[in-house]
């Protein structure tokens, strides 16, 4: 069953999209697509990240959308799109691909950006034949292709098995989140966000985290867990940004600089000094400002056709 979006307030309430459809996965799963932004503009296609929603990407909607058409959708058991019961790397590639098939022309190009969960998914579909066909060029966004749990830093633990046991318990945990109180956005704040985030922020990433069932929340806690994409971030070919948190407790700067050393075509890393691991949100205009350079260097706004003897 669908799910409303979550609302929040001002710059992070999701716009109301141009449109709205449902793309058919492999598997025949649907999944929910929002169109933001004129017919014919450069397109921008946003992955969001696991527990979280199109709402997620509000504020590069808003700013993307007056001149950019810009592609947003719900991964399995998020926001709009139903459930699943196929949790995998596979079946995240598998829904870009669908994504990218309904909503762009044959041959027609994107900019792509993930953010955590949506950035893996970059990497999982970086071979498919849709995405070396749609894809112009890549912006990972607090991310990273293998060993999640034990390089997470939300226990001020050691490293090692006792702080890897206990975080992959306590990321994989079936406890429901509850409502939005103020020790929860404490709890959310601290393990996903920087010191110094806005109140309205940590609001609004609150209430989309809490959005997520439990249950989705738990299945995709152990893909994330046994995650390797490392093939796939060889695979991943176009030109490639990455943006960082400093202060990224779920996927510490370690993973942004092994995927720049490993990219076949990475055209920079910024780190975000005292950010954390919701850079979309706490960063919203650097984020915006990337895809928005990323999209004047790589992709040019579909042309519609001359008819022959208008071009005579």
């Amino acid at each position: 069953m669908s799910r409303p979006t979550p609302v929040t307030t001002g710059r992070y309430a999701p716009p109301a999209p141009v449109r709205e459809l449902t793309a058919t996965s492999a598997d025949g799963a649907p999944v929910h697509v929002e169109v933001h932004g004129p017919e014919g503009a450069p397109a921008v296609v946003l992955a969001h990240g696991w527990t979280c929603s199109t709402a997620f990407w509000a504020a590069q909607i808003r700013e993307l959308a007056a001149d950019h058409r810009v592609i947003a959708y719900d991964q399995r058991g998020h926001g709009r799109t139903p459930v699943s019961p196929a949790c995998s790397t596979d079946a995240l590639a598998d829904d870009l691909e669908a994504v990218l098939t309904a909503t762009l022309a044959p041959g027609e190009r994107a900019v792509i950006a993930g953010h955590s969960m949506g950035g893996m998914t970059v990497m999982a579909a970086s071979g498919r034949p849709a995405f070396r066909e749609h894809a112009a060029a890549v912006l990972l966004c607090s991310t990273g292709s293998t060993r999640l749990v034990p390089e997470s830093t939300v226990l001020p633990l050691r490293p090692g098995r006792v702080r890897t046991w206990i975080t992959g318990h306590i990321l994989g945990s079936r406890a429901p989140l509850g409502p939005v109180t103020p020790a929860a956005r404490r709890i959310l704040k601290y393990a996903t966000m920087g010191p110094a985030s806005a109140p309205e922020m940590v609001e609004a990433c609150a209430r989309i985290v809490h959005a997520c069932p439990r249950t989705v929340r738990h299945a995709w806690s152990h893909v994330l867990a046994s995650l390797d994409l490392d093939a796939g971030v060889r695979e991943l070919r176009v030109p490639t940004e990455i943006v960082a948190g400093t202060a990224d407790r779920l996927t510490p700067p370690v993973h942004a600089r092994a995927l720049a050393a490993a990219l076949p075509d990475c055209r920079g890393l910024t780190e975000l000094p005292g950010v954390g691991h919701m850079t979309p949100v706490e960063a919203p205009d650097l984020v915006t400002t990337r895809i928005r350079d990323l999209v004047t260097a790589h992709v040019r706004a579909q042309q519609p056709a001359v008819p022959a003897e208008e071009s005579a």
